[in-house]
């Protein structure tokens, strides 16, 4: 895997198909994990992560559950929040 630009907090790799796959390590740093929009809608599948959570604009924090999907809209300000382990997405973009 490698960082697509140099100060994102994740690595980053393609799947061949229509999907990333982005892993946030269990030891960045909290402040690395800003608020932030994206150009594309997008489809964020969980694939591991323990007690990471995902916060929208004006909303509470959101656990993010293995095996569970969330929408994000494009344009939308969102940010993840630390868990204890290493977060694994698996992103589509629509």
């Amino acid at each position: 895997m490698s960082k697509p630009y140099i100060d994102e907090p994740f690595e980053q790799e393609g799947t061949g198909q229509k999907y990333l796959i982005r892993t946030f390590d269990e030891n960045l740093k909290e402040s690395e994990l800003v608020w932030h929009r994206d150009l594309e809608n997008r489809n964020i599948h969980v694939l591991n992560g323990k007690g990471w959570k995902l916060q929208m604009d004006d909303k509470l924090p959101t656990e993010l559950k293995i095996g569970k999907e969330y929408y994000i809209a494009k344009m939308s300000y969102h940010r993840l929040i630390k868990g204890e382990n290493n977060l694994i997405l698996r992103i589509k973009e629509i």
